[in-house]
């Protein structure tokens, strides 16, 4: 997936929130001020500024004319859903006059078709950790310990229209495996069986159709969890008699997250829920916990926010969407977590073939498809042009001060 794209960067954390009655209060609290108050609500950085003119992200019907001018009765733009980190939700305000930088080309192809690759970044990593995450929603590649993430569309254009993939290589799979290879499998099997490194998540392929399939069949079940039902998928679920049920209502403020594994309880405060297995607990991811960074994200445990800002107008009690919310990623890491053996037995699978296929000094028939045979098919090098995003010829976007480009 040649064409990547940096992690956002917002600039000021008050611009993205877990729920979206925040992101409006904030915004009518900042409108209201002016001059010196209004800059310093702002907060001001070298690529933002009130008096900062820029285009209006795609697809979004945000003004364009200098932050500086908005009216106290502007209306705050409709907060958008997107990925924070790899397995948070939060909601965002889609004005790129307040955000340092939000990738107008993710935002360009994010569509009902488009299905986003998180390739994670590398870093101190205390236990088994996914190297490639997938997500419906524009993601923010934020990372809660390590490096930020690179985004890779799967498609270069709006409508599921040009996959990104190195040329050639659907072609190459489909001649090696004896069957057609789509890009949806490409992806699946890299969910699957990616493995990080230094220098990015490694993905290995292999010539033996019936590794493929199920390899593509572990990812796309993976995927699916993902997605959290998007995309026509259903909603993650685990068997009766195994799901998270709230045992002890969450309290209005909860000051603590613990975890009894003996009775598999999650306490939040007071709150209980059970069962909730060891392996949703202990998932990590971006080396920290994904539970409690989901927690700290809206109890802001860490560095709670100085009174005064924008921040600092937050949800009072705890809402009760969160509870929902949380239930469900814990389905979500406690499946993938049951996933992690047979992805590992898959991986060591993979490398005997790839081992005894070198040993042999083979290639066709051989149980691997290696860099050499890449290179020697014109699949590498990537050319450079799949490395940048495609031209939307047809797509009109507004400009700075209401100008219209075209992209």
């Amino acid at each position: 997936m040649p064409w990547s794209v940096p992690a956002l960067r917002l600039g000021r954390g008050w611009v993205m929130a877990p729920d979206p009655g925040s992101l409006t209060a904030r915004w009518e609290r900042l409108v209201r001020a002016e001059g010196a108050e209004r800059a310093e609500l702002f907060g001001v950085s070298r690529a933002r500024t009130p008096q900062s003119a820029v285009p209006a992200l795609p697809g979004q019907a945000t003004g364009t004319g200098r932050f500086a001018r908005e009216r106290e009765d502007g209306r705050c733009p409709e907060p958008v859903r997107i990925a924070h980190g790899p397995f948070d939700q939060q909601w965002l305000i889609p004005d790129h006059r307040l955000i340092d930088a939000a990738r107008p080309e993710l935002w360009r192809v994010a569509d009902a078709a488009q299905l986003f690759a998180v390739e994670q970044g590398y870093g101190v990593r205390p236990g088994p950790e996914p190297a490639v995450l997938v997500s419906a929603l524009l993601p923010d590649g934020r990372s809660p310990a390590g490096p930020p993430a690179r985004i890779r569309p799967l498609y270069r254009r709006p409508g599921g229209r040009e996959p990104n993939l190195a040329p050639g290589l659907t072609a190459l799979l489909a001649g090696r495996l004896g069957r057609p290879v789509t890009a949806e499998e490409v992806v699946a099997w890299a969910v699957a069986v990616a493995a990080p490194s230094p220098a990015g998540a490694v993905v290995p392929f292999t010539a033996d159709p019936g590794v493929w399939a199920r390899g593509v069949a572990l990812g796309r079940r993976l995927t699916s969890v993902q997605l959290r039902g998007a995309h026509g998928g259903d909603r993650p679920r685990l068997p009766g008699g195994r799901r998270p049920y709230v045992r002890a209502a969450v309290p209005e403020r909860p000051e603590a997250l613990t975890y009894d594994a003996a009775e598999e309880v999650l306490r939040i405060g007071t709150g209980r829920i059970s069962p909730v297995p060891a392996g949703a607990w202990e998932f990590t991811a971006g080396g920290a916990r994904t539970l409690e960074t989901w927690f700290e994200g809206r109890t802001r445990l860490v560095e709670p926010p100085a009174p005064g800002t924008l921040e600092a107008i937050r949800p009072s009690r705890w809402p009760q969407e969160w509870t929902s919310e949380l239930l469900e990623l814990i389905t979500v890491l406690a499946l993938l977590a049951e996933a992690r053996p047979e992805q590992a037995r898959l991986r060591a699978e993979i490398r005997t073939a790839a081992g005894a296929s070198a040993g042999a000094g083979a290639r066709t028939g051989s149980g691997a498809v290696g860099r050499a045979e890449l290179r020697a098919a014109g699949v590498l090098p990537v050319p450079s042009a799949a490395r940048r995003p495609a031209s939307v010829l047809d797509h009109h976007e507004e400009g700075p001060e209401g100008q219209f480009a075209l992209v």
